[in-house]
């Protein structure tokens, strides 16, 4: 302490005024300190939580994938042995017909088998329409925003509409 404190006890310059009592204890945090805890905590909570979902997806788009490319490779395998059942068929067939006709039975068995599978493709593919929901959706929307919507004259129905003679000349006399 100063020379001028001593004697009456109060500094002469003060270059704070401190807004809490440093010597208090620490008692019970403030609302303030409660909630900027809570928040902090939640935040990292939530940034975890996120960090754990995207190690687990991760992990299991990788094992997805690497059982994809061995279902892929069996169907492969499938794809290139059916040659062979064929080949057997037809050998087959060789005990008790000419070998060319059970050859040539087992072509038109392939080729009607393809075509049946290809009308089959084609109608499933004809049925796709496209999102006529989400169009229908768009347009009205895009009319409900447009100014003057509000405005639009009031559509009578023709069984509502009073009976009005309609002339048999086209020119209206």
């Amino acid at each position: 302490m100063s020379k001028p404190d001593r004697q009456t006890g109060v500094p002469s310059t003060l270059t704070t005024i401190p807004l809490a009592d440093p010597h208090a204890r620490p008692g019970e945090p403030s609302i303030g300190d409660l909630i900027k805890d809570a928040t902090t905590q939640m935040s990292t909570l939530v940034r975890a939580e996120i960090e754990l979902a995207r190690a687990e997806i991760t992990r299991d788009v990788k094992k997805g994938l690497t059982g994809s490319v061995f279902f892929i490779a069996a169907l492969v395998v499938l794809f290139y042995s059916t040659f062979f059942l064929f080949f057997f068929l037809a050998e087959l067939l060789d005990s008790w017909l000419w070998r060319w006709v059970a050859f040539l039975i087992v072509f038109a068995l392939m080729v009607v088998t393809t075509v049946v599978l290809a009308l089959l493709g084609f109608l499933k593919v004809r049925r796709i329409r496209g999102p006529r929901q989400t169009i229908e959706s768009v347009k009205e929307t895009r009319t409900a925003l447009m100014p003057g919507h509000d405005k639009t004259p009031a559509v009578i129905h023709p069984a509502a509409a009073p009976e009005s003679k309609t002339p048999t000349d086209p020119s209206g006399w």
